[in-house]
């Protein structure tokens, strides 16, 4: 019996779905978990910081840039990450987070601007957060999923990565080099 053209494309549609979604399967931190250095964040992120990024859209195009400066402080396991956003339009922005070491390498925190918790975990080098931020946009607020990876360059550097998207959209990436010491 030879398969119908219908049923043939349903199967040619569901092998290209199966294989889409394979390949979005990224990695995972623990493939450097034997990078070096180890990446602290309690330790990184302990004291005055500065971060200087961009945003680009998803065509690579750079929306906007703009500098950071950060504040951490940590007690045992909860820290406080204090950050002053100036943009490159002149416009500013503060974003406090509260966060806590779960033990194993795992971590959560919250922020005003964060729908519900932030979860990460950090092996090797390596830090991944995954969490929603309430974005304004244009006088509305999108709710848009970050997909958030650190890397321990050296004891004063971190390069920061965040995938935007929404529903399944990409919608851009922001991109950080962050140094301690309030340098930068």
């Amino acid at each position: 019996m030879t398969p119908s053209p219908l049923r043939t494309r349903r199967a040619l549609l569901g092998t290209a779905a199966a294989l889409a979604l394979a390949g979005c399967a990224g990695p995972s931190v623990q493939d450097y978990a034997r990078e070096q250095p180890p990446f602290d964040l309690r330790r990184f992120f302990d004291g005055e910081l500065t971060a200087k990024g961009l945003f680009t859209d998803r065509a690579g195009r750079v929306v906007k840039r703009f500098i950071v400066r950060m504040n951490g402080h940590w007690k045992g396991d909860e820290g406080v990450l204090d950050e002053h956003f100036t943009y490159s339009d002149g416009s500013t922005q503060r974003r406090v987070w509260r966060l806590e070491a779960l033990g194993d390498g795992r971590y959560r925190g919250t922020a005003d601007d964060v729908v519900g918790e932030a979860l990460g975990e950090s092996a090797g080098n390596a830090f991944r957060w995954a969490y929603t931020l309430a974005l304004p946009v244009d006088g509305r607020v999108w709710h848009v999923t970050l997909d958030d990876w650190m890397f321990l360059v050296d004891e004063g550097t971190v390069l920061n990565r965040s995938a935007m998207s929404k529903l399944g959209l990409h919608l851009g990436d922001v991109t950080l080099v962050i140094t301690r010491g309030g340098q930068g």
